[in-house]
């Protein structure tokens, strides 16, 4: 998991949310969880959305289904939002093309059991996504479990083939960069016709690493005529789509209008559905004023989290003012940032849903709730076109939308939000705007705003009530517009709440943000503590039960996160009376006197250690010729080829999943051919042999 840097595939997020579908995000931001008002507002208007049946844990959807005539059902197991956006983005074409009302449900929050009972004439779609080393993502977990019980039991009387009135389709999400691409998508596919369900048309598979959008357009271009036919559906004359409408509401008391919040002040219990609200110190750890790399000390005494050492933390982001500003000013919303407006249901048998909470305003709907820094899809350009405010947009939305390479340029290449783009079509214009588009084409426009994950760099035996984070600020020039800076979201989000904290003054330059968060609830006004909001994740990037077994962890820059958490963790071991084994830790940076990351901690973290425990460091930039961590693997091949065999050593990666990993893997695959006399295949098969047993793990990002 990344431990500094957004992942620039966050650009290619799709940008099209169908309102129609069923939202994850309406049940953390539903059932009064923002406030818990009981207050009566002395206007007559709906109250705070609530989820209702479809939105429960365990829903038994055939029942949904049937009570309101509906034939397909679209599951999604998303882990950073885009498996959800391509299934509301499926459900809503179905819609458009033919008419389909169809449920889009994310995959935990469904009783998969009652798969078998779903009709023959009926469809279920699965948009799913792998998740680090070919794992189902946390939302799919449940069914993945079912599916690879040793008797797979659902609601019929036992069968062999349970499923055999089932059909179904497929479209997997993963990316080429990691060694299990789409694992979770293939794997389900196998389990279901094993299962004796039949699937219709061919597996989709979208690499993030190359042309996502492009192989979810090709691989729906296909599916809808064959869902059309699954389902017996004709053409559709009704392109009135917008299953939800905007109203602006013209009195409304204050403590009804949701403001930003993401979680009920009264709350107890903490969740991704609910984030915890934690109180952090922090320091810059890099001696260069032009790079940031801030080291978190987040107090999580209150909740209740119990992490283990080599978990995720997740944090969830707000929109830079930088962004809002522009945003607000392209879509003619400058004169009402503070109204409040409301999400009301067109049909009265869908679930009460909504990609934010309802009432709100829209200067907390851009900030706080939906994803405006995005790279919007083609089909959103699509979408505004007809509200182009001149004839010369219209026909560069136009033709962004038509030619895929004039696309790529403009937008993915150049890393354009939505807005950027906007701008792009009407030559920077400060008095232009497109201002025509309606409130409820506009909230389609974007995906709500995701937490960004990192790994955490502390022990848990060591500091269970605190947790530490190890996180660079992101600024980098597109290759497509190299005259231009685009920032992190949430990196300079938290450099900001660092400034805040500290009473430090951020560059110029940098993009602004409000820090103190909606109504001032992220700063104590008395101890003017400043809070973030947080949740944690679990992961399977462990260390091995037998502290006794050697471990080589390889982490450049601040890929070096996870381990600063294992050799502290290794340390209270020792400390503890364990045997514990030897333990490397290859580290790169540029240079030992500018961003050497914990620097004044490895020498005593060692020597507790003892043995051969120690650090071996990489410095690329105080020799002629570059040193990476690859190298000093090269030069301590003998040792690491004894600790792997004779030892039975486990061997970490975290970082850079498209470079340094590529290269470290290379780099074993040579030991293996060097010491162990194996070929090509011989030396993929001792690797893989590594990988199957846990002892050769990744926890890298692109």
């Amino acid at each position: 998991m990344k431990s500094g840097s957004a992942s620039l595939n966050n650009q290619h997020l799709l940008a099209l949310v169908s309102l129609a579908s069923l939202s994850t995000i309406a049940l953390w931001l539903a059932k009064s969880h923002f406030f818990g008002s009981t207050k009566q507002s002395k206007k007559s208007v709906d109250p705070p959305l609530q989820s209702n049946d479809i939105g429960l844990s365990g829903l038994d959807f055939v029942d949904a289904m049937e009570n309101q005539d509906r034939k397909v059902v679209i599951f999604y197991g998303s882990q950073t939002g885009n498996a959800e956006e391509y299934a509301k983005r499926l459900g809503k074409e179905c819609k458009k093309r033919y008419g389909i009302d169809s449920l889009v449900v994310d995959l935990e929050q469904c009783d998969m059991k009652c798969l078998d009972k779903l009709p023959e004439d009926s469809l279920a779609i699965f948009v799913v996504a792998t998740y680090g080393e070919g794992e189902p993502t946390d939302s799919t977990l449940p069914f993945w479990d079912l599916l690879h019980s040793s008797y797979p039991t659902f609601t019929g009387l036992p069968d062999d083939k349970p499923l055999k009135n089932l059909h179904y389709m497929m479209f997997g999400l993963g990316n080429s960069t990691y060694n299990f691409f789409n694992e979770a998508s293939r794997a389900l596919d196998k389990k279901l016709t094993g299962l004796g369900a039949t699937r219709i048309g061919e597996r989709g598979e979208g690499d993030d690493d190359n042309a996502l959008e492009d192989h979810y357009v090709e691989w729906e271009t296909h599916a809808c005529p064959l869902i059309k036919e699954a389902v017996g559906a004709s053409e559709s004359s009704d392109n009135s789509i917008m299953s939800e409408y905007i109203v602006e509401e013209e009195e409304i008391e204050p403590e009804y209008i949701y403001h930003g919040q993401l979680g009920n002040r009264d709350q107890t219990t903490f969740d991704i559905k609910n984030p915890f609200l934690a109180p952090f110190t922090s320091k810059d750890l890099i001696h260069d004023s032009n790079r940031h790399c801030l080291h978190l000390e987040i107090d999580i005494s209150g909740s209740n989290f119990v992490y283990e050492t080599g978990d995720h933390l997740g944090i969830w982001p707000t929109n830079s003012e930088d962004a809002v500003e522009k945003t607000s000013r392209l879509f003619g919303l400058k004169n009402k940032l503070n109204k409040a407006i409301s999400i009301k249901a067109r049909d009265i048998h869908a679930a009460k849903q909504s990609p934010f909470p309802s009432p709100t305003t829209y200067i907390a709907m851009l900030r706080h709730y939906v994803d405006i820094n995005q790279c919007p899809s083609r089909q959103v350009l699509a979408g505004l076109a007809p509200y182009a405010p001149t004839p010369q947009a219209k026909l560069m939305l136009n033709k962004l939308v038509s030619n895929k390479e004039e696309y790529a340029r403009v937008v993915l290449d150049s890393a354009r939000s939505l807005a950027d783009v906007l701008e792009y079509t009407l030559a920077e214009s400060e008095t232009l705007t497109f201002g025509a588009v309606p409130p409820e084409v506009l909230v389609e426009c974007f995906n709500r705003l995701q937490p960004r994950y990192y790994s955490i760099s502390s022990s848990s035996t060591e500091s269970p009530d605190n947790i530490s984070a190890t996180i660079v600020t992101l600024e980098y020039k597109p290759k497509g517009t190299p005259d231009r800076s685009v920032y992190g979201v949430n990196t300079n989000y938290l450099w900001a709440a660092h400034c805040l904290l500290n009473n430090e003054v951020a560059a110029t330059h940098l993009p602004k943000y409000y820090a103190s968060g909606p109504l001032g609830l992220y700063r104590d006004p008395e101890t003017k503590a400043v809070k973030i909001p947080i949740h944690v994740r679990r992961s399977g990037f462990k260390l091995p039960d037998d502290a006794a077994k050697p471990v080589i962890m390889i982490g450049p820059g601040t890929g070096v996160a996870p381990f600063r958490g294992f050799v502290r963790e290794r340390v209270q071991q020792k400390e503890q009376g364990c045997d514990v084994g030897t333990t490397l830790l290859f580290f790169g940076c540029r240079r030992s006197d500018e961003d050497f990351l914990y620097s004044d901690e490895w020498d005593g973290l060692f020597k507790t250690l003892g043995g051969d425990s120690r650090l071996i460091t990489a410095f690329s930039r105080e020799t002629s010729k570059k040193i990476y961590v690859q190298n000093r693997l090269e030069e301590n091949a003998e040792l690491i080829w004894d600790l792997l065999v004779n030892q039975e050593a486990y061997l970490y990666v975290c970082g850079d999943g498209k470079h340094m990993a590529k290269d470290v893997h290379q780099a074993i695959l040579e030991l293996a051919k060097r010491f162990g006399n194996h070929d090509e295949e011989g030396a993929a098969q001792f690797v893989e042999h590594l990988r199957k047993e846990a002892r050769y793990q990744e926890d890298v990002w692109v």
